[in-house]
């Protein structure tokens, strides 16, 4: 159910339930048509009161939530997001997109998200323990390995994990995998800090390995990234690594551009100064890789229209970041494949732009652009967290390299059941276009979980 005071979600609805009844899905096999009003409400919604102590002795009020949307792939998972813009209506949207992802990683997890209007910047390291500690007092009543398992997000980094970690042992005397983006001597993974860049970037080689029957790769091919947090930062390595050129990076206070290609250097120094909440316009200011390789900064912008030419664009900073207009600039720009490292990146009349470029004809007056959603192309994060909890079931650690192998195989697969679903339940009459990724991701992830829904009882 849709509520007119819910935007994020019904937006993701929409996006969803438009592409699948654009499909021949329903005509060819009419029982899914049941799911769809089940599973768009969540199982179960918790709401409640964080009530912690500052700096000052002074108690503060916040609210907190867990949307438990959907459990009939595997315990719930999905983020803690903390950040003031957080409500029901963003946490039930990013819930909802969680079902679908996590099915596409063909591993056992349902879909589930949650978090607090708490701001983790500016405070304390005993401001945020103390909230931690409050938020986990009610969250520990519902979670649990085999039920619901959390992770982090946006202001729900390593610290944050850490002390919820910490309050949830000692509120259930339980030392269990009930939390993912855990540290790497108490039971994290490898390669999680990593997993969602480096997932998103070899979901698009697989974008341009098909597109281009397997002629072309990342090399010489100019990237415009946004956001520079955790997701943009490894994208950004993971494309150098594979030949390509990063030419822009952003925050919430402007963009940085490179015509020469933002370095490795570059990028490391803007991680350590991340983690001190510097702006980009500060750490260029100090950072001594850009004092020999300069870059241009604009202020209160996005990249997408001051990037110049580009062939990929990669969306990695926070919902709704590309703009309908924003997307025909990329488009003029020449850019060929688009895909998010974040959720739901793009606004619906952005994909119609993208959508409607991939189905023209393909000529050198109306090129071809092919666009990846976020729930399939930055399935990565999720993706590792899951391989995470499977080492805390065996009670094992894998190296880096088994852990990237499971990623990078696991993604590529996730790209062909896309592809698989689109041409399968196609109703375009342009056969000579890419298939609709977008269009796939959403069909292949419903119908799983649709199977086992029905295998349930859930729908009947």
């Amino acid at each position: 159910m849709v509520l007119p005071s819910e935007p994020e979600f019904e937006q993701a609805y929409n996006e969803v339930v438009s592409t699948i009844k654009a499909s021949t899905l329903f005509q060819q096999e009419p029982k899914y048509e049941k799911v769809l009003p089940v599973v768009s409400v969540p199982e179960r919604i918790i709401q409640f009161r964080v009530s912690w102590e500052n700096d000052k002795g002074e108690q503060e009020i916040n609210n907190g939530f867990r949307v438990q949307f959907n459990s009939a792939l595997g315990p719930y998972k999905g983020g803690l997001r903390l950040h003031p813009s957080v409500n029901l209506s963003i946490l039930k949207f990013l819930g909802f997109e969680q079902i679908f992802k996590n099915a596409l990683t063909g591993l056992n997890i349902g879909g589930g998200k949650g978090g607090s209007d708490f701001n983790p910047k500016g405070r304390s390291d005993n401001e945020i323990r103390r909230f931690c500690y409050a938020f986990m007092r009610e969250l520990s009543r519902h979670i649990g390995q085999d039920t619901d398992v959390p992770a982090g997000d946006i202001g729900t980094g390593g610290r944050e994990v850490a002390y919820l970690f910490g309050a949830y042992k000692q509120y259930r005397n339980s030392w269990e995998g009930v939390l993912t983006g855990k540290g790497l001597t108490w039971g994290g993974s490898l390669i999680r800090p990593e997993a969602t860049g480096y997932g998103l970037v070899y979901y698009v080689e697989q974008q341009i390995k098909y597109a281009t029957k397997g002629k072309e790769d990342f090399t010489g091919k100019k990237v415009a990234i946004s956001g520079s947090g955790n997701v943009a930062q490894y994208a950004a390595l993971k494309v150098i690594e594979l030949g390509g050129k990063v030419v822009s990076l952003s925050d919430s206070k402007g963009a940085i551009i490179s015509e020469a290609g933002i370095t490795p250097e570059q990028v490391f120094q803007i991680q350590d100064a991340k983690l001190k909440f510097k702006s980009l316009e500060e750490i260029i200011g100090e950072a001594s890789a850009f004092a020999s390789s300069p870059v241009k900064y604009i202020a209160g912008a996005r990249p997408w229209v001051h990037v110049g030419q580009v062939d990929v664009a990669l969306p990695c900073a926070t919902q709704n970041e590309v703009s309908g207009d924003e997307a025909k600039a990329l488009v003029a720009a020449g850019v060929k494949y688009v895909a998010e490292g974040s959720n739901m990146g793009s606004t619906q009349e952005a994909i119609d732009v993208f959508e409607g470029e991939r189905v023209a004809t393909q000529s050198i007056s109306a090129p071809a652009v092919w666009y990846g959603p976020g729930k399939a192309s930055n399935a990565g994060g999720v993706l590792v967290s899951a391989l995470e909890m499977a080492q805390n079931s065996q009670r094992i650690q894998w190296t880096a390299e088994k852990v990237d192998e499971e990623l990078h195989t696991r993604m590529i697969a996730l790209f062909n059941e896309s592809i698989k679903f689109a041409e399968k339940y196609t109703a375009e009459t342009n056969k000579e276009s890419l298939p609709s990724l977008v269009q796939g991701a959403n069909l292949a992830g419903f119908v799983k979980v649709a199977d086992a829904m029905f295998a349930h009882g859930d729908v009947f």
